[in-house]
């Protein structure tokens, strides 16, 4: 494994601009592409092609197409999960989704993070932070989750909100930046 894929994976600065990096997105732009062109194929195809794309996924897992990923093997899918139409999960660093999560359409799953000094950012330097999406969440449509993120179970983000921090357990959270409204708790 090469320096940068290294760095990546350990959640260091990195520059993505690498020959092995660059073989892992042509493999997962083919992956993408014949998942999203076999939307009218046996669920069990799908399956595979979605198991050949991703790091893990759990059964009676269903993914809408279009679906886009930066390597696909950085993502992990619960049991049972549902991802709505036009996701896109960035996976420079892992991303865990538990089971029985319900993801609305176009909700965007972000781990990279770029350099705040412009000459560094210029230079193509960025990290990436993991997101993890906890059991029995529900993602409205259009929701932003940025790096580093943690979404407690059972917690419900409003459509077209940004998570920018952790949300805890049991709550229902909305806006930009989303911001915890009330406990879903009895």
């Amino acid at each position: 494994m090469g320096l940068n894929k290294r760095r990546m994976l350990a959640g260091e600065w990195y520059l993505p601009d690498d020959p092995e990096l660059a073989a892992d997105t042509r493999r997962r732009a083919g992956l993408c592409a014949a998942y999203d062109a076999a939307e009218l194929a046996h669920p069990a195809e799908r399956l595979a092609l979605l198991r050949r794309l991703l790091g893990s996924v759990g059964d009676d897992v269903r993914v809408r197409a279009p679906f886009r990923c930066d390597f696909g093997y950085g993502i992990s899918i619960g049991r049972g999960t549902f991802v709505n139409f036009g996701a896109v999960f960035l996976d420079a660093a892992p991303i865990t989704v538990g089971e029985d999560v319900q993801i609305g359409p176009n909700v965007q799953l972000l781990t990279p993070t770029h350099e705040l000094d412009a000459e560094r950012r210029r230079a193509g330097w960025e990290r990436a932070l993991p997101v993890t999406v906890g059991d029995n969440v529900w993602l409205g449509g259009g929701v932003i989750v940025c790096p580093g993120v943690t979404i407690g179970e059972n917690t419900v983000v409003g459509a077209g909100s940004v998570v920018v921090r952790d949300l805890p357990a049991g709550v229902l959270a909305v806006g930009n930046p989303a911001r915890v409204v009330r406990s879903l708790t009895t």
